[in-house]
């Protein structure tokens, strides 16, 4: 169980980025606090990704400042990305070995050990309802269960902030329904931070906190309810639609 702290999750400031002459992301200003689940709602081709490659320093930073847990990325990479969880959107599990085979590799990439390996994989696996697959190779997984796998792993090294962009690509409903919910229970129950992105817009609900991101800047940011002027579902929805038009 992680315990209540000050310090911000995630602190994003002044964040610019460019592919060559094309400007991917322009000045975003963001913050997430412990507890918190944040949806970086936009759609195809509005920044979601170069956001989430920055947050993850798969692309290095070179306009703005970005802090995890209060470590300036830039500056403390290896004490701020300590503090990261990542669900990336394409698959990144290894399908010929079973989960409890591929938490173990993760985690042992961290330098922990066999005790400390086997009770994280099996507290992360017990509470995301997949313990009794551990001995499964991941083909033989389906997709909503190889996700949860995914989730489990990147909370092994009990982040601050966990990251998710487009999880739910390719599920079910159920699936995609699960999965929403247990990373919303990790927030209220474990006072995890999370930034998910979607272009998904049933997958908010009225008290969260949504960012719009539109052709690399946020046009809207705050509470879904309070953006929408509205707290049933079908007015959120029409009103998100047309803001990403």
């Amino acid at each position: 169980m992680q315990t209540k702290t000050s310090q911000t999750a995630l602190e994003i400031n002044g964040l610019s980025h460019f592919y060559g002459k094309f400007q991917a992301l322009n000045e975003i200003e963001l913050n997430i606090q412990p507890g918190q689940f944040v949806v970086l709602l936009g759609p195809n081709g509005a920044g979601k990704t170069t956001l989430f490659s920055l947050v993850t320093r798969l692309y290095n930073n070179k306009h703005g400042s970005i802090k995890i847990n209060n470590f300036e990325l830039n500056q403390h990479p290896t004490k701020a990305l300590r503090h990261l969880g990542v669900v990336f959107q394409q698959r990144a599990l290894d399908v010929d070995l079973t989960v409890e085979q591929n938490l173990k590799f993760s985690a042992a990439l961290h330098g922990y050990s066999k005790k400390l390996i086997l009770e994280r994989s099996t507290e992360e696996l017990q509470r995301l309802d997949i313990l009794d697959y551990r001995k499964h190779k991941i083909r033989k997984l389906s997709g909503g269960q190889a996700r949860r796998v995914e989730i489990a792993r990147a909370l092994m090294s009990q982040p601050s902030l966990l990251i998710l962009d487009e999880p739910t690509v390719g599920l079910d409903i159920n699936s995609r329904e699960q999965i929403l919910q247990h990373v919303r229970n990790l927030c209220e129950k474990n006072n995890l931070a999370v930034l998910w992105t979607t272009h998904l817009i049933d997958e908010i609900q009225a008290d969260d906190h949504i960012v719009v991101l539109k052709k690399g800047s946020i046009i809207k940011q705050g509470v879904a309810k309070e953006i929408a002027n509205a707290d049933d579902f079908e007015t959120m929805k029409s009103t998100f639609q047309t803001l990403l038009q």
